[in-house]
């Protein structure tokens, strides 16, 4: 099992940047497979970005090509959320997520964006954009 705390979340102006963190526990942090979603008022969680164990895979969502990169430090246990260029849109409690890849097995993209093949979530972390 993994226990998944975020961190870095806060207020900015749009246009600005944060770096959300997002720590884990346990020893085989680098096996898993990750991912952030987000979750705005009176809305789904949806897809942010997502990252392969290695770290050799990433995958993003339209609305934050360009502007979002992830990436990860299996020695600390830490998986990171750059994200620049903030827009009012972005507004949302961003979560940190977590599953298990099967030995062997390849994952497609649609795989790694869909939130019920996640097993493990962090509590949230608030991000707020002003305009």
């Amino acid at each position: 099992q993994v226990q998944l705390v975020e961190s870095g979340g806060g207020l900015v102006q749009a246009g600005g940047s944060l770096r959300l963190s997002c720590a884990a526990s346990g020893r085989t942090f680098s096996t898993y497979a990750m991912g952030w979603f987000r979750q705005a008022p009176g809305k789904e969680r949806e897809f942010v970005t997502a990252i392969s164990w290695s770290g050799g895979s990433t995958y993003y969502a339209d609305s934050v090509k360009g502007r979002f990169t992830i990436s990860r430090d299996n020695a600390k246990n830490t998986v990171y959320l750059q994200m620049n260029r903030l827009k009012p849109e972005d507004t949302a409690v961003y979560y940190c997520a977590a599953f298990l890849p099967r030995r062997g097995t390849a994952y497609s993209g649609d795989y790694y964006k869909t939130r019920d093949k996640y097993d493990y979530w962090g509590q949230g972390t608030q991000v707020t954009v002003s305009s």
